[in-house]
Order: structure tokens, then sequence, then C-alpha cells
């Protein structure tokens, strides 16, 4: 059978890696565009933060996986140690970061030059958040959930059940 340029064209892969503790509207925001604009998106949840973490990693994959579930080309994976690593294993170049507002930028250049140094073979692609996200973080979320605030605002429908869950009926 004869190749055509078509079956020649490589796929357009990324990896959008995070804590996702909880994974928000914001998130999926970014996941959902992105998808859009690559074949293949891996959400990729990291094992081992400096962070406190509210959900074991086994949460945060199964509430990842779940909501993207409803977008074709996308997964859930869990990985451990330096990202730039995770994509040369995975045979991914491109990393996207979200920017929800310019004090993110800051740190996701530092971040972005950093992984240039290790891997000048990956590049970052920063995606803005839409606007109705761009004040809404993993940490208000779990503080607004803490605190018995309703969180179904912020965050996809698996999510609110779990921090309902963690954290029982709401206050008065």
């Amino acid at each position: 059978m004869k190749s055509t340029m078509k079956d020649k064209a490589p796929q357009r892969a990324a990896i959008y890696a995070g804590t996702f503790d909880p994974l928000t509207l914001g998130h999926l925001d970014v996941i959902t565009r992105a998808a859009n604009i690559f074949d293949r998106l891996i959400v990729a949840v990291a094992r081992h933060s400096r962070k406190q973490t509210l959900f074991t990693l086994e949460e945060r994959l199964a509430m990842a996986r779940a909501a993207v579930q409803p977008l074709p080309h996308v997964e859930a994976d869990a990985f451990d140690g330096l990202v730039v690593n995770y994509a040369r294993a995975k045979g991914i170049h491109v990393l996207v970061r979200g920017l929800r507002a310019f004090a993110d930028f800051e740190y996701e250049f530092q971040m972005a030059l950093t992984n240039r140094t290790l891997a000048p073979d990956i590049e970052t692609l920063f995606l803005m958040t839409k606007e109705d996200y761009s004040y809404l973080n993993s940490s208000t979320v779990r503080e607004v959930a803490e605190l018995g605030g309703h969180t179904d605002a912020f965050v996809p429908p698996v999510v609110h059940a779990a921090l309902k869950k963690k954290f029982g009926p709401r206050r008065p």
C-alpha cells in the first residue's frame, strides 16, 4: 500500500501537568482548549509535591480521569519526578501551562526557563484561562469547601461530590 503524506504526519501531543488538588473549572477550561489544539493530551497528575495535598494521588487521578472522560484524545495519568523526564518517557515535546493572571506569569516563566535548561527539546505553551476562571485556584476551592461553602460553581461535578464527601454536609 502506498504511503501518503498524511500517514507520515506526526501526532501533535502535549502534557498538562499539575497537582490538581482539586481540579477546577479553570483547569478544565485549559484542558478543553488544549485538546482542541493537540491530537493527544495527557493530564499528568503529580505524585510528589512540596504541597500538602487534601486528596491522595489516587483520588486526584480518579477525579481527573472522570472530568476528562468526555473529551476525545485526552487521558489522565500520574507521574513522579520532573515533568520533562515524564515528557521524554512519553515521547512528548510540548508542555501546556495555564495562566490566570499576571501574578502567575513570573512563576510559570521561571519554570519554563528551568525546564528549557533541563530539556531544550521540550517547549512550553502558555494558555490564558477564560476570564470567568481567572480568580480561581485550588487553594481557594479547598478553603471554601472546608468552611462549608458551595463549590459547584468552581469545580466539575465529580470534584464537587468528592469535596462534599471529604468535608461532610454544609455547616450553619
